[in-house]
């Protein structure tokens, strides 16, 4: 498979759930499987999760598990037909007290919060914004509106507040009980939805570690989807391991216009505080029904990649669409392409910077000897990682090759953008250990004799966070 900088997050659904096509897709390029928490049992998760490496497995390519948290079930109840159409003016009730389905008069809550985190005046979005209501008093446990903007709402619909300020906690206590399930699926990265706060994600972290098993941690995704989130968007990131720009539920609450610029300020942020950054809603929605993606999605892709961002992300489109795999390869194309036409100023990257880490001035000494040299691929020998995501928060024209001989830091490396992360036993000496990895290189076609290369490991080998040495090769 040609070396694709930009990563690709697929989610599993019905339409993705066969063996066979599963290991389709992963061959196409999938480089991460999503399990969403929002449907499904416990037992569900981990035999898809299973389904998963045995696929990877047989394609020859190893992939990351996400498991994606549902977060709070912020949405309206259920309908006695299914449906109701709601037209502009007409009156229609949001009450938390309602047990009987709903009617064209108004509806019972999920979210029984709803009526003490509203007042008179406030907007209220339902349906990705699709359905508009404003909010007229609240009796009660009812919250009494005027439709603005109709439409048809069906059964279980997402609720919105127009600028953020819903009080739902990020974790659940079905989100506690999941994680305990991703940690015994041997989750890769845990998404937690809907935080407003750093102390979310540490509270997300810290469940994770009571639950993991021995030797396993998972990385920490922050999807950012409340407008709340964006004045804590630093310490959000600081407090993770990466962050997704979430379109969907941030676009209602700070409306469709302001997103564009927040995604290329959270890549930007994601890449100067070394963590990763996943593009997340819509990014090729057409193709749930159709065989290729509108121009407007290509170019939407096109300049998540030229961003930086380290994976684009597919939802429905892979979960539930008609054409999954169809899908991953035109994304796959789209990535390359851009690719492409991306530029790389590496010194404008380095000015200012300080180091105080060995191993992270190794890491960037790496990068500008292998830019100016022009050589054909750096390769980091590693135990934990972090050399190799240093590395990869910088724009380089050339690929970076992690070699470990740890199963879980191979995985968590499969989402780091420009890096092909490759499970290899090393020997414990470093002469051999390099010797080895130039002959693995070598035998996988990525290296030919006369080759130039860089290569950085520790000394000791095998020492997280060891890296002390850079070594620039010519293959024999």
């Amino acid at each position: 498979m040609p070396f694709r900088a930009t990563k690709i997050v697929a989610t599993l659904g019905p339409a993705s759930s066969d063996p066979a096509l599963l290991e389709a897709m992963i061959r196409a390029g999938v480089d991460v499987v999503r399990l969403n928490f929002s449907h499904g049992a416990a037992q569900d998760h981990i035999d898809r999760a299973q389904m998963v490496r045995e696929a990877a497995q047989r394609a020859g390519r190893e992939v990351a598990v996400m498991a994606d948290l549902q977060g709070p079930k912020i949405r309206v109840g259920k309908f006695a037909e299914g449906k109701v159409m709601l037209e502009q003016g007409q009156p229609f009730v949001l009450d938390a007290a309602r047990t009987t389905p709903g009617d064209g008069a108004g509806v019972g809550l999920d979210y029984k919060e709803l009526p003490r985190d509203v007042k008179p005046g406030d907007v209220l979005l339902l349906n990705d914004g699709l359905i508009v209501l404003n909010v007229e008093r609240v009796e009660g446990l009812a919250v009494h509106t005027v439709v603005e903007v109709g439409g048809e709402l069906s059964n279980n619909k997402g609720i919105n507040k127009q600028g953020g300020g819903l009080t739902a906690p990020a974790l659940t206590p079905k989100d506690m009980e999941d994680i305990k399930t991703a940690m015994a699926l041997y989750a890769d990265y845990v998404a937690v939805s809907f935080p407003k706060t750093a102390t979310d994600m540490e509270l997300a972290r810290a469940l994770c570690h009571a639950a993991c098993p021995p030797g396993h941690k998972p990385g920490l995704i922050a999807k950012i989807e409340r407008a709340e989130a964006i004045p804590q968007l630093e310490n959000i990131l600081l407090a993770s391991d990466g962050i997704m720009v979430a379109r969907g539920d941030l676009a209602v609450e700070v409306g469709n216009a302001a997103v564009p610029a927040l995604q290329k300020r959270m890549i930007k942020l994601a890449r100067e505080h070394d963590r990763v950054v996943i593009t997340a809603t819509q990014m090729m929605e057409s193709m749930i029904l159709a065989p290729v993606p509108t121009r407007a999605e290509v170019s939407d892709v096109a300049n998540a990649v030229l961003d930086g961002t380290d994976a684009v992300m597919l939802s429905a489109e892979t979960a539930a669409g008609k054409y999954p795999l169809q899908t991953v390869k035109e994304m796959d194309k789209i990535c390359h392409e851009a690719e492409k036409a991306d530029s790389y100023e590496l010194e404008a990257d380095f000015t200012g910077k300080t180091f105080k880490r060995i191993d992270q001035s190794i890491a960037m000494g790496a990068l500008f000897t292998a830019s100016h040299l022009g050589a054909k691929a750096i390769v980091a020998l590693t135990d934990s990682g972090s050399t190799v995501l240093w590395m990869s928060r910088h724009k380089v024209n050339i690929p970076i090759y992690a070699v470990t001989a740890k199963l879980a830091t191979q995985r968590r490396m499969a989402l780091y953008r420009n890096v092909r992360p490759l499970l290899v036993d090393t020997s414990a000496d470093r002469d051999t250990a390099l010797e080895q990895t130039e002959a693995y290189l070598k035998s996988k076609g990525i290296m030919e004799a006369g080759d130039t290369y860089a290569i950085t490991c520790g000394e000791p080998m095998g020492t997280p966070g060891g890296t002390n040495m850079l070594k620039i090769c010519r293959a024999r």
